[in-house]
C-alpha cells in the first residue's frame, strides 16, 4: 500500500474516531456550524498538501458525528428509566457467579423492555439478584428491579433483582463450551483446571478469590480475561511456525484457530477486536500485500467503535486492548529495528519483547484509572506470558482428551498440569514479594506526557531509519557510477 494512500486512510479513520468523541459533547446544530466554519477557514490557513489531509479528516468526522449522534439517541431510554422499577427480557452473556451479599452476578444483552412500556434497549446491563440457583450464558431471563446508570462497558445495572429463567440456552456452541469446561476441570485438579478455563475462554467465575487477588497484584489479570492480546500473540506464533511448510496451510490453520477461539470464548468484545486485527493481517499476508500496523489498529478501532460507540466513550477494556495492540504491532517492531538492527529474534525473545511493549503501553492508563502500580508486573509477565500460548494449546488438548478419551485423559493432561503449575508458582512467589503492589496514581498531564514521549521516540527512530536508508541508497548510486567508470 502506497505511503500517501496509507496516510490518507489513517487520517480518515482518525477523523471518524474524533467525530464519535465529539458526538457525545456537541449538539447536532453545533456540529454543522463547526464543520461549515472549518471548511471556510481551511483554504485560507493551510497549504494545498495539508488541505487534502484536513478534508479527509473532516469527511471522517462527519461520518463519526452522524453515527455517534444516532447512537446517543438510542441510549436516551436509559436516562428516562433511571431509578425506576423495570422488567426486562434478556439473554445472559456471561455465566453467573455469587458475589456481594450472596447475589448472583452476570451480564445480559439482547434486551427487551417489558415494563413500564415495551421497547428494545441497546448495550449490556449488569445484573445482581436472587431467584435462580445458577445462570449460564445463553439462558433467557426475566429480570425485575430498579435500573441505575452505569459507567464502563455496561450501560446500566440492576441490583437485588428478581430473576426468573424463561428458557435454558440450547445453542450447540453453548453446550459444547459447557461440556468442554466440565471435561477440562475433571482432568486437571483445582485450581489448575480453573486457570486453564480462564486462559482459554476467560471464565473467571470458578477461580479462587486468593488467586484472583494474586493475579491482580502481579499484573497478570489479563491472562484470564479473554485477552485479545493473547489471541494476537497466539496467531502470530502459529503463523510463524506453520508458514515454514506452506503459505496456504498456514493461512487455513490460522483462520481455523481464530474461528475456534471465537467459538470457545463466546465471541467476547476483546476477542472480536483481536480477530479483526488478526484476520486483516492474515488476508494481507496471504495475498502478498502489506498493511501498515497503524492502518490495522485504526481500522479495527473504527469498525468496533462505529458498531458500538460506547466502547470508545467509556469502556476501559477497549482502550487497554488497543494500547496493547499498539505495543505489539508498532512499539515491539520499532524496538527490534532500533536495538536488534532489524534481525528477526528467536520466538521466545520475540514474545518477551512483545509482552514488555504491551505492558509499557497499558501500564500508564492502569495507573491513571486504578491508582496502583505493580512493581513486579514486568518480571511476572516476562516469566509467565511467553508460556501462555503453550498453556492454551496444552489446556485445549487436555479438555479434548477429557471429552473424547476419558480413560487416557490423564496422560494427555500432564503437560498442561506441568506448565500451569509453574505459572501458579510464579504468581504466588511474586505476589508474596515485599511491596509487590503500591499506590501510584498518574494525573492527566502525566498520562499525556508519557504517551507523548512514546510517540516522539517512535517518530525519531523512524526518521533515523529513513536517513540511514537514504544514505545507503546514495552510497549505492556512487558505487554504481564508479563501477561504470571502470
Amino acid at each position: 500500500m502506497g505511503q500517501k494512500r496509507t496516510t490518507l486512510i489513517c487520517f480518515g479513520l482518525v477523523g471518524f474516531l474524533l467525530g464519535l468523541i465529539l458526538a457525545r459533547r456537541i449538539s447536532l446544530t453545533s456540529i454543522w456550524l463547526l464543520i461549515g466554519l472549518v471548511f471556510c477557514l481551511t483554504p485560507l490557513l493551510f497549504p494545498r498538501n495539508l488541505l487534502s489531509l484536513l478534508s479527509i479528516v473532516i469527511i471522517g468526522m462527519v461520518f463519526g458525528l452522524y453515527r455517534g449522534t444516532d447512537f446517543g439517541q438510542q441510549l436516551l431510554p436509559y436516562q428516562t428509566l433511571a431509578k425506576r422499577q423495570v422488567t426486562i427480557l434478556a439473554t445472559a452473556t456471561s455465566d453467573g457467579v455469587y458475589g456481594e451479599k450472596t447475589q448472583l452476578e452476570f451480564d445480559v444483552g439482547n434486551i427487551k423492555l417489558v415494563e413500564p412500556y415495551r421497547n428494545k434497549l441497546v448495550g449490556t446491563i449488569g445484573v445482581r439478584g436472587f431467584g435462580e440457583p445458577m445462570v449460564q450464558r445463553g439462558d433467557e431471563l426475566l429480570v425485575t428491579a430498579k435500573l441505575y446508570p452505569s459507567r464502563g462497558s455496561r450501560q446500566a445495572r440492576m441490583s437485588f433483582a428478581k430473576i426468573q429463567k424463561v428458557s435454558v440456552g440450547t445453542s450447540p456452541l453453548n453446550k459444547l463450551r459447557r461440556k468442554f469446561g466440565i471435561a477440562l476441570q475433571s482432568v486437571l485438579p483445582s485450581p489448575l483446571g480453573d486457570l486453564g478455563l480462564g486462559i482459554l475462554v476467560g471464565q473467571r467465575t470458578t477461580l479462587p478469590d486468593q488467586l484472583n487477588q494474586q493475579l491482580s497484584v502481579v499484573g497478570l489479570t489479563h491472562i484470564v480475561a479473554v485477552s485479545g492480546y493473547n489471541l494476537t500473540i497466539l496467531v502470530q506464533l502459529a503463523q510463524r511456525l506453520v508458514s515454514k511448510r506452506s503459505k496456504y496451510q498456514a493461512t487455513i490453520f490460522t483462520a481455523l484457530l481464530i474461528g475456534l477461539f471465537l467459538v470457545l470464548t463466546g465471541s467476547s468484545a476483546s476477542i472480536v477486536r483481536a480477530a479483526i486485527v488478526s484476520g486483516l493481517g492474515l488476508w494481507a499476508w496471504y495475498y502478498g500485500r502489506t498493511f501498515s500496523p497503524m492502518v490495522l489498529i485504526l481500522l479495527a478501532a473504527a469498525i468496533t467503535a462505529g458498531w458500538f460507540p460506547a466502547y470508545l466513550w467509556s469502556d476501559v477494556g477497549w482502550h487497554l486492548s488497543f494500547l496493547a495492540f499498539f505495543g505489539v504491532l508498532v512499539v515491539a517492531p520499532a524496538f527490534q529495528r532500533r536495538f536488534l538492527k532489524g534481525k528477526k529474534p528467536k520466538i521466545l525473545l520475540q514474545l518477551v519483547i512483545e509482552t514488555t511493549s504491551a505492558q509499557l503501553m497499558t501500564l500508564p492508563l492502569i495507573m491513571y484509572i486504578f491508582g496502583r502500580l505493580s512493581l513486579v508486573a514486568l518480571l511476572s509477565n516476562m516469566l509467565v506470558v511467553p508460556l501462555v500460548p503453550l498453556a492454551m494449546g496444552l489446556s485445549f488438548v487436555a479438555g479434548l482428551a477429557g471429552m473424547l478419551l476419558a480413560p487416557l485423559a490423564g496422560w494427555f493432561a500432564w503437560p498442561a498440569n506441568l506448565v500451569m503449575t509453574y505459572m501458579l508458582d510464579i504468581v504466588r512467589l511474586t505476589a508474596e514479594l515485599p511491596k509487590a503492589s503500591v499506590e501510584a496514581a498518574l494525573s492527566v498531564w502525566q498520562l499525556g506526557l508519557f504517551y507523548g514521549l512514546i510517540v516522539f521516540l517512535l517518530f525519531t527512530w523512524r526518521r533515523k531509519k529513513a536517513r540511514i536508508t537514504d544514505n545507503e541508497w546514495s552510497q549505492q548510486m556512487v558505487d554504481n557510477q564508479k563501477a561504470k567508470g571502470r
